[in-house]
């Protein structure tokens, strides 16, 4: 078991929950409640990472932030650092991978929350902001625990565009998903199969804990609109 890498990615996944949902909040309550011209095809934009293969977006990423490109110069001025093969690097291709694992359930969540409920606090005398936190976020949690879910184990699992954008450097960019490989490719199978059975439980422990809180939460939901 190569503990090295699944901390590093556990931390990877933590960043990358921490920046992205927030985020996706914001941008699917946006989605959930404009209309817009042109907003499929901003949805479109958003679904093009579940259907572009992950070693296409890392080699664009490659290119577009790497130290021959002007934008890759400009960040490697102001952060003082490359973000290919870089941890860094491996958080901003983790975020653009993952954004419709993020943005689709918090949208289609908010898309749920009835109309009358928001005039409802909006005619209280309540702010948007409160009205954000407290009547919609405690409406949408199963869509946001489903994001989160989705998205912490996602990236727990990522191997193109992390071995695009950060090669394979221990302590830095080697994920548990390239160790796997690594020990595959050096016939370690007992370890390979450790690593992927600690990914697999996870993935399946995650997925059914969220599944039975989506529930609950759901149905404290129609309980208090009752």
């Amino acid at each position: 078991m190569d503990w090295q890498a699944l901390g590093l990615s556990v931390k990877l996944s933590c960043v990358t929950v921490v920046i992205l949902i927030p985020f996706a909040i914001v941008v699917g309550r946006f989605l959930a409640y404009r209309q817009f011209r042109g907003k499929s095809w901003v949805e479109a934009l958003i679904m093009v990472p579940l259907v572009l293969p992950p070693t296409v977006i890392g080699y664009y990423l490659l290119v577009g932030l790497g130290s021959q490109s002007w934008l890759g110069q400009l960040l490697e001025n102001l952060l003082g650092q490359q973000l290919v093969f870089h941890f860094s690097g491996l958080v901003v291709a983790s975020i653009l991978v993952n954004i419709p694992f993020a943005i689709q359930p918090i949208q289609r969540a908010f898309e749920a929350v009835p109309e009358e409920v928001r005039d409802a606090g909006a005619c209280c005398g309540m702010s948007p902001l409160k009205v954000l936190f407290r009547i919609e976020l405690p409406m949408v949690w199963p869509g946001v625990l489903t994001a989160l879910v989705l998205c912490f184990s996602h990236v727990l699992g990522e191997f193109g565009v992390v071995l695009m954008m950060g090669g394979n450097i221990a302590g830095e960019t080697k994920t548990i998903a390239i160790s796997i490989y690594d020990s595959v490719q050096a016939f370690d199978f007992a370890s390979a199969g450790q690593m992927s059975l600690v990914l697999l439980l996870f993935a399946i422990t995650a997925l059914a804990l969220t599944t039975s809180l989506s529930r609950r939460l759901g149905g404290m939901n129609v309980s208090r609109r009752r």
